[in-house]
């Protein structure tokens, strides 16, 4: 199913109902280069999305928006119906948005516990922050449990990308924001992180948006949403993703 990006004024946030994520109408600007245009894209609760298309289409754009990291010119973004458009990054992270930046961002003089630690500073105030890593951060990824004494500097690619995950499932949010977290790893270690995405989806009924240019990845999710030039330019089943689709928007 392909949408050409429409010249309408964008929904309003309150017309998309029962949605973990939504956005509507968002325009992003790099000083007077207009970036994101009129974007508009819903997760569902309990869903994984896929955001694909080429490099330099504002993939990493539009996380970092949601994320309050760059402020919109126009638009509004909602998460779990509360309007968070003009909140701070830690307010967000803070009502349930995890997020695993491109480059993963692990702290590398700090030890493989400490990292996970501090991914509880996202939980909401008043919560329970005890020091203990919970079993399941270990369920979905085992290797970090042989790990704990060692510095995230030390660990490799792949290990670096679990870590980053897991840091951020320590703070139990509803929505996962994942950039690209296949990216420069080595096949096994994909499918090892592709497992435990899909585990943390199924089992947690966390909501999962992430940009990914790995095709078998892609596919696990449940919708896909496809960038080209700033905006949204198709959108369907990842079941009905077809190959006109994935060479226009994913082939280099």
């Amino acid at each position: 199913m392909t949408q050409t990006p429409s010249l309408e004024a964008p929904r309003p946030i309150a017309d998309l109902p029962d949605t973990m994520l939504n956005i509507a109408g968002l325009n992003v600007y790099y000083g007077e280069s207009h970036i994101l245009r009129n974007v508009d894209l819903s997760v569902a609760p309990g869903k994984m999305v896929c955001l694909i298309g080429r490099n330099g289409v504002g993939k990493t754009t539009l996380l970092k928006t949601i994320m309050g990291l760059l402020k919109p010119r126009s638009g509004a973004i909602a998460l779990a119906g509360k309007p968070i458009t003009h909140l701070t990054p830690d307010r967000r992270a803070k009502l349930g948005i995890g997020y695993v930046p491109q480059g993963r961002e692990v702290i590398p003089r700090l030890s493989v516990k400490e990292n996970l630690i501090l991914g509880l500073e996202a939980l909401p105030k008043g919560a329970s922050k005890d020091q203990k890593v919970p079993d399941h951060i270990f369920e979905l990824f085992p290797v970090l449990k042989t790990m704990l004494n060692r510095m995230g500097g030390d660990l490799s690619g792949g290990q670096q990308q679990q870590l980053a995950i897991a840091r951020a499932m320590m703070g139990r949010p509803r929505l996962l924001v994942l950039d690209e977290p296949t990216e420069g790893i080595q096949p096994s270690i994909i499918l090892e992180i592709e497992a435990a995405v899909k585990q943390i989806v199924r089992e947690t009924e966390t909501s999962v948006l992430l940009v990914e240019q790995h095709l078998h990845f892609v596919r696990q999710a449940d919708w896909y949403y496809a960038m080209q030039k700033g905006g949204i330019v198709a959108q369907g089943p990842t079941r009905e993703l077809s190959n006109e689709v994935i060479q226009r928007f994913l082939a280099v």
